[in-house]
């Protein structure tokens, strides 16, 4: 996992990911992770219960659209 925290209290599941941070580009270059837990991984304590998350932020297209690829 990279900028990502789990914390059980009672019921809930508190996620935690410092929004400043910047892992790096996608493999595609069309956005910027900021925090992932790199496949599923197992909630502290509740090991039954499974988490797959990805936080990104996309990268602003210069020129206003992304070209389409052609059929």
């Amino acid at each position: 996992m990279q900028n990502v925290e789990f914390q059980v209290q009672g019921d809930n599941l508190v996620i935690i990911v410092d929004l400043s941070q910047e892992i790096g580009e996608s493999a595609s270059g069309k956005s910027v992770i900021l925090a992932t837990t790199s496949g599923n991984v197992a909630v502290p304590g509740r090991e039954d219960v499974k988490v797959g998350l990805n936080v990104f932020r996309p990268v602003p297209v210069s020129g206003g659209f992304r070209r389409m690829a052609s059929r």
